[in-house]
């Protein structure tokens, strides 16, 4: 039996920042190199946070001082074709012909014609098409320098 699940990107953390946080953010790098993330409880006790956490919120603010949204999801998250097709910004249709062909792995939920696609894939998968198309606009360019027609 297939259970309804909640829109993972629906109930994802979204955080955005006003102009006036991105002033304050875009300087956080300057004071990053040796820097503690520390939490303050309600009883004034002091939390040093890990580093790796201090990794995260650093790479959060470079992205929001930018004025990029920042969007907090665990990279084993399970992805709809929907919710894939949002993330990449492609259609529905187009992004089950990529799962159909393997370029995007997918898994079918037992018994279901229903597929489930791993964060961690999807955003291999950008990364890869990134990729493929900064070679195709250095070719462009070599072409250009060298006055070859293409």
């Amino acid at each position: 039996m297939l259970v309804a699940r909640a829109g993972v990107l629906a109930n994802a953390v979204r955080v955005e920042a006003d102009s006036d946080d991105r002033e304050l953010l875009a300087h956080l790098g300057d004071v990053a190199e040796d820097a503690q993330l520390v939490l303050r409880g309600p009883d004034s006790r002091d939390v040093v946070l890990p580093e790796s956490l201090l990794a995260l919120v650093l790479a959060a603010a470079h992205d929001l001082a930018k004025g990029n949204a920042v969007l907090a999801l665990p990279m084993e998250t399970r992805l709809t074709p929907s919710e894939t097709a949002r993330v990449l910004g492609l259609s529905r249709p187009f992004v089950a012909r990529l799962l159909d062909e393997g370029e995007i792995p997918s898994q079918h939920l037992p018994g279901s014609r229903h597929r489930l696609v791993r964060l961690t894939d999807v955003l291999e998968f950008q990364a890869r098409r990134e990729r493929r198309a900064e070679g195709r606009r250095r070719i462009m360019e070599l072409a250009e320098e060298v006055d070859l027609p293409y």
